[in-house]
């Protein structure tokens, strides 16, 4: 089977949001431009460590070069396109900035089921590589990213002040409150 390359450059919307409740969200990642769209599936750590990843990639680039700069918008706020289809759950994630053209481009590959610590992204070449995303964001649409997906991953149950632990919706059994419930 080849492999699906999804690829957006441009891209319109690039946006993390959720489906469900607290405590029982699922994560997905959309790419859209014009008519077509594509909607990728991923857990919360994974949306979380690719936020700040892009955030913290965003504050190096201007830390090394003062001179770029982009202007601020507010991230987007509205809910995910729907229908969503879930082409692939991502398992491999690739980030890097694009210096000629001063783009952020994200990778986010097809988990495979010899899924290992240390597996990279495959080339586009390779034979029975798997399926891929590959959006190149704009050093704005990048910062907005961020933001949401940092807004999103926080929207979840609340912590326990005691232990950290999200409360559930139904009460907490706290560790540090020997059994009884608060």
């Amino acid at each position: 089977m080849s492999r699906i390359v999804y690829e957006y450059n441009p891209v319109e919307r690039f946006v993390c949001g959720t489906v469900g409740e607290p405590g029982d969200r699922s994560f997905f990642i959309q790419a859209r431009a014009g008519t077509r769209m594509t909607s990728v599936g991923l857990e919360k750590i994974q949306a979380a460590a690719l936020g700040e990843r892009v955030g913290a990639m965003l504050k190096e680039i201007k830390r090394a070069n003062p001179m770029i700069a982009y202007e601020k918008s507010e991230p987007d706020s509205d809910p995910l396109e729907q229908p969503i289809f879930e082409e692939f759950r991502v398992g491999v994630i690739g980030l890097s900035f694009i210096t000629d053209t001063e783009m952020v481009l994200v990778e986010l590959q097809c988990v495979t089921e010899a899924q290992s610590e240390e597996e990279e992204l495959a080339a586009d070449e390779e034979e029975g590589a798997p399926d891929l995303l590959r959006v190149s964001l704009s050093l704005a649409q990048a910062d907005a990213f961020a933001r949401r997906t940092a807004m999103v991953v926080s929207a979840g149950r609340l912590p326990c002040p005691f232990c950290g632990i999200p409360i559930d919706i139904n009460g907490h059994l706290c560790p540090r409150a020997n059994g009884y419930r608060r």
